[in-house]
């Protein structure tokens, strides 16, 4: 809005006249300046939107491309890639990809006119699966554990020793062991120990029940497995800690013959394929638990996949003594009071 002046009278003076002139020109100033900087703003969000259309403008133009996996590096600029359902082909790596950045199970995009790899692709996993990771290192220590002093010396062995001293393993010329399996009665401490062990080995915890990976289209569940070690593989070193296995891994000639029983096979075929398709050396150590041994697989359970089978049985006296003093060493208890005693008392509890 323009300023409306008075003419200079003998009392104000020319000054007084001239100095309202300024002042008003210089906010007219600032009022077309804030203006500039608002269309230059809106202008540089426009530009940047083009942009962007004409990337996705371009990339609709471009054909279609196969989606492969990384399976080995062959040179300096070849790769051997698995495309699915056609085969493995060695390809050769366009000149902006940095084939350092090429491992293997890494999706990539391969051009559908001469097959190069052009493109690294981000890893597929489901939200559900992602959700399987326990973000915090789990608190849980062997001091929580009472009563399994040697299921204790026995999963250190299997799944500790290798994670942090590898190379004893590479010394002796023996291959690490890629599993373990917790047997017992429910509430004996299967769960409890699998959390201390990754608490001490500093390792990804990721745990999942077994019926979270029952599911109800055909396909799921073997999908939900095979992404479950493509996530523990990424994360490495990490511990999948399998709970209530015996949902899925039951034996095939106890399954009937149902549709679902049919889709729980698949899972199940796939965990095995993912067991032994996964390398010992690459730090992914695989904890299943179960209270019915009796009814798993045998396929399951043979030596390469499964390397160690670990009994939990129900405390005895000594046993419920050492739980009773890990429970009760932050109270404040009466005198006199005879844990032992109260052990004795608990001949049926866990």
């Amino acid at each position: 809005m323009p300023v409306l002046l008075q003419a200079p009278t003998p009392a104000g003076g020319i000054k007084s006249y001239y100095q309202a002139k300024i002042e008003a020109s210089e906010l007219l100033i600032n009022q077309k300046t804030q203006n500039l900087r608002r269309l230059e703003a809106q202008r540089n969000a426009l530009n940047a939107r083009v942009r962007l259309l004409r990337e996705e403008l371009q990339l609709l133009h471009e054909p279609g491309s196969y989606v492969g996996e990384v399976v080995k590096i062959m040179g300096k600029n070849k790769v051997l890639v698995k495309v699915q359902p056609e085969g493995k082909y060695i390809v050769d790596v366009a000149g902006d990809i940095d084939i350092g950045t090429l491992k293997p199970t890494v999706r990539v995009a391969l051009r559908s006119d001469s097959y190069t790899l052009h493109k690294i692709l981000p890893n597929k996993v489901d939200p559900l699966v992602s959700l399987m990771m326990v973000e915090k290192v789990p608190d849980s220590t062997y001091e929580m554990v009472g009563g399994l002093d040697k299921q204790i010396k026995e999963i250190k062995e299997v799944i500790e020793l290798p994670v942090k001293h590898p190379e004893l393993f590479e010394a002796l010329g023996i291959a690490q062991p890629k599993g373990v399996l917790l047997y017992g009665p429910p509430g004996t401490g299967k769960t409890l120990l699998a959390r201390a062990v990754a608490h001490h080995t500093d390792c990804k915890f990721i745990r999942v029940s077994g019926s979270e990976l029952v599911q109800k289209y055909i396909g799921e569940g073997s999908r939900m497995v095979r992404e479950l070690f493509v996530m523990a593989r990424e994360h490495a070193p990490s511990i999948i800690f399998m709970d209530e296995i015996d949902s899925i891994g039951s034996s095939r000639g106890e399954s009937g013959s149902g549709g679902g029983d049919s889709e729980v096979q698949r899972t199940m075929l796939e965990l095995l394929n993912q067991l032994d398709g996964f390398e010992s050396t690459k730090n992914i150590k695989v904890i299943m638990a179960t209270n019915r041994i009796d009814i798993l697989d045998s396929a399951l359970l043979r030596p390469g996949r499964i390397d160690r089978k670990i009994e939990f049985p129900p405390p005895g006296p000594e046993a419920r003594v050492a739980i009773l003093r890990i429970h009760s060493r932050k109270m404040s208890l009466q005198r006199g009071i005879n844990l032992r005693a109260l052990a004795e008392k608990m001949g049926q509890c866990s």
